[in-house]
This record gives C-alpha cells, sequence and structure tokens, in this order.
C-alpha cells in the first residue's frame, strides 16, 4: 500500500499535470482579485473585506473551477494506467485492486487539499497586495477551515467521477460529466433547494447557510449517500472489469 503511494507520487512528480492544475487553482484568487480591481476603480472609496474576499474566492472553488478541475484530476488520475496500457502488468505483481483503488484516492485527497491551500494562500497574497481590510487571525482561521472544509467535501463527492471514469475509459465522458454538475451548480446556487444537490450542499456546509426550509442533515444525507453510491459502484465494477 505504502509502495504503491510512493510509486503515484514518483508518478506525479515526472508528470506536467500537477503544475497545470496549480494554476487553475489560481484560476478562481485571479479572477475575484481582477473583480476587486474592477471595484475598486470605479468605486474608490468603497472597502472590501478580507472576509468577502475569502468567502467569493471559496464560492468559485467550490461551484464553478473545483468541481471541473477536481473531475479532470480525479480522471488522469484513474484512467492514467489505460491510456498507457499499464494496468494489467500492474496487476500481475501482484497489486491487489482494492489497494490501487486506496492509493489513488489517498493521493487525489492529498493533491486536492494542495489546490486548496494553494487557492487560499494565493487569495490571501492578493488581498495584502491589494490592500483588502479586515484582516485578522479570527478571519485567518475562519476562512481556511471553510476552504479546508469545501475541498474535503468535494474530495468525496469524487466517487461518481471515478466510477464515470472506469466505465468508459476515456476523458470526454468524464469532463462532460463535470461539466453537467457544474451547470447544475450555477442553476441552483441561489435557490434554497441547492442544500439537497450534493455539490451545491458542499458550499452551504463549508459557510454554514443552511436555509429554514431544509435540516443540515439533509445535506450531510445528500452528499454522504452520493460518495458511498459512487464508491461501492466503482469497487464493484473495477473488481468485476476485465483487464486483458
Amino acid at each position: 500500500m505504502v509502495n504503491l503511494l510512493y510509486t503515484e507520487l514518483l508518478k506525479l512528480k515526472r508528470a506536467k499535470m500537477f503544475m497545470v492544475s496549480v494554476i487553475g487553482a489560481a484560476a478562481a484568487p485571479l479572477m475575484i482579485f481582477i473583480g476587486y480591481l474592477d471595484v475598486k476603480a470605479k468605486k474608490p472609496h468603497e472597502a472590501i473585506l478580507f472576509s468577502e474576499f475569502f468567502s467569493e474566492t471559496n464560492l468559485y472553488v467550490l461551484l464553478l473551477i473545483g468541481t471541473l478541475l477536481y473531475g479532470v484530476i480525479t480522471a488522469y488520475l484513474f484512467n492514467r494506467e489505460y491510456v498507457e496500457d499499464t494496468l494489467k502488468n500492474l496487476l500481475t505483481i501482484p497489486v491487489s485492486r482494492m489497494s490501487l483503488i486506496i492509493s489513488k484516492l489517498v493521493l487525489l485527497f492529498i493533491w486536492i487539499q494542495v489546490l486548496t491551500f494553494t487557492a487560499w494562500g494565493l487569495t490571501f497574497m492578493l488581498g495584502l497586495i491589494g490592500q483588502v481590510e479586515g484582516l485578522s487571525a479570527a478571519v485567518l482561521i475562519q476562512s481556511l477551515k471553510q476552504f479546508i472544509i469545501g475541498g474535503s467535501l468535494l474530495f468525496l463527492l469524487s466517487t461518481p467521477t471515478i466510477f464515470v471514469t472506469f466505465l468508459f475509459k476515456n476523458y470526454v465522458p468524464t469532463i462532460i460529466f463535470t461539466a453537467v454538475i457544474t451547470m447544475g451548480n450555477v442553476a441552483i446556487a441561489n435557490k434554497e433547494y441547492s442544500v439537497l444537490f450534493p455539490w451545491s450542499a458542499v458550499n452551504v456546509i463549508a459557510t454554514n447557510s443552511f436555509v429554514p426550509e431544509y435540516p443540515p442533515l439533509y445535506s450531510y444525507i445528500a452528499i454522504g449517500m452520493t460518495s458511498i453510491a459512487g464508491l461501492l459502484a466503482t469497487i464493484i465494477y473495477f473488481k468485476k472489469a476485465d483487464i486483458y
């Protein structure tokens, strides 16, 4: 198991995908910062707070960029052996299929958290450069907590994407799948039932923005059931799939 994870890290070290993903993670802070500069140009006396800066960035990450970016990363990790035609050789070492899935899940979690810290850190730096107001230890801790919770929940929701990747063994269906999810996020972002859609519920939980119409438990159940269903489907399919 440890050797598998180490091998995955070595493969990632030699790949350009990690640097591409870091650039993708930087997109949300940069977009919000550009919007902030536009506001300052039109309303120079209007104060923008660090809490708002962090909140808007995390909203973009969780509802827009993160879903697509993490979907592409997931497809890359779980489809790489199919593309390079090395899976059948790997399983003859022998390596159990379950260990392979777990090692990739661990790497995916680490990868997502690294990108989460990247987005948070860049937001902080850009805020300092732009002289955003209202910086305090409480704001930093609260924002970092929201970023980490959001990234962790999106990791849990990666299991359906893994299943789609294994099922089609191609990047295109996975990208389409995550694009549809992103459009769903945008469509219901401001609706009260966004707490019921797993991927938009991530932002609701991370920011504690629940609505009176639905108890918080509904959001947790939506994410939990989606994650478990995706994981079970992935394990069952991958164990029965003919690799050769």
